[in-house]
């Protein structure tokens, strides 16, 4: 259905919905954007009537009471409306578990392709009086970055149960390895998404990070080649591995500095000379360095000595390039 054809009909549901009188087809294009405007023209009346007449047609198809009649017996002419009891959603009734999950759902796909389903869905619960927490505390935290190519190839093997085939790279190689995955499924985790599978090259199972996935995964082989285990739990997979691979840094912040990194941090208490010392957990050190390095002289990491040299590197080049 065009865009243009899909508003005006919504904007025709409305407008019969609001009013308990029969509203004339005359009435119904003064008012409902998207007919043919009046101009006199027998041209203009004819397009009108066409365009109405689907219009009918179709939501009646989709299951909306549009009744016919008159107002009083003084009205010369037949009118519509729809009855509000009969187009209104039955009560629904959620747990609290239920409104959770129809929350993460809401939240997962927030992508282009299923926006708009998932607000649908949205809107309808919330007409019926169902009260969707979208903003629940679970430990998921769905969030689906325009910047990771790799979601959608990765959930489509794991969703099919084809085996997949990338190039992933771990912070601590300098080059890329050629990985061979059956992928059991994708899980977000503290805002990032990681590929939850069997790894064939290791025979174990592992976890991936998508973002750390160069170029775009590969689905080979039939559909329904294999079954994931039925007690794996993904989530305690990417926890495990993430803590893992924690890594803490201490950093000492100017006073009423760097605020954006203090959201993500623990206070340590003051330094000797008055800066603020905090501590940040980290999977990617290097990647902290760049964020560490855009504070310049406000920022200054006290360890490890790793990131600390990094952060010098980065400033250094930045000097050099002024």
């Amino acid at each position: 259905m065009a865009a243009k054809r899909a508003e005006r009909l919504v904007n025709l549901v409305i407008a019969l919905l609001g009013t308990r009188q029969y509203v004339t087809a005359a009435r119904i294009r003064a008012t409902v954007p998207g007919y043919e405007p009046d101009d006199g023209t027998a041209r203009a009346d004819e397009a009108f009537k066409r365009m109405f007449e689907r219009d009918k047609a179709e939501l009646r198809e989709m299951g909306v009471p549009l009744e016919t009649g008159r107002t009083s017996v003084f009205d010369t002419e037949d009118g519509y409306r729809i009855a509000r009891a009969d187009y209104e959603l039955p009560e629904i009734t959620l747990t609290g578990e239920e409104a959770a999950a129809v929350g993460l759902a809401l939240r997962l796909w927030e992508s282009a392709q299923l926006a708009g389903a998932a607000h649908s869905a949205l809107v309808k619960l919330k007409a019926a009086g169902v009260d969707v927490d979208t903003g629940r505390a679970i430990p998921l935290q769905p969030r689906l970055d325009s910047d990771e190519p790799a979601f959608e190839p990765a959930y489509a093997a794991a969703r099919d149960r084809r085996a997949l085939e990338f190039d992933y790279r771990r912070p601590d190689e300098e080059a890329p390895a050629r990985r061979h995955v059956q992928p059991w499924g994708v899980v977000a985790w503290h805002g990032r998404w990681y590929l939850g599978g069997l790894d064939l090259d290791r025979g174990a199972p592992r976890v991936f990070r998508l973002s750390r996935v160069v170029g775009t995964p590969r689905a080979v082989g039939p559909a329904g080649a294999f079954e994931p285990p039925p007690d794996v739990d993904l989530a305690a997979m990417v926890a495990g591995q993430i803590r893992g691979e924690e890594q803490l840094v201490v950093v000492r912040a100017r006073p009423g500095a760097a605020i954006g990194l203090r959201r993500h941090a623990v206070p340590l208490g003051p330094a000797e000379d008055g800066d603020d010392r905090l501590q940040l957990s980290t999977t990617e050190p290097m990647r902290l360095a760049d964020q560490l390095a855009a504070y310049g002289a406000d920022v200054l990491v006290e360890s490890p000595t790793a990131v600390r040299e990094a952060v010098v590197e980065r400033l250094t080049r930045l000097a050099g390039m002024t």
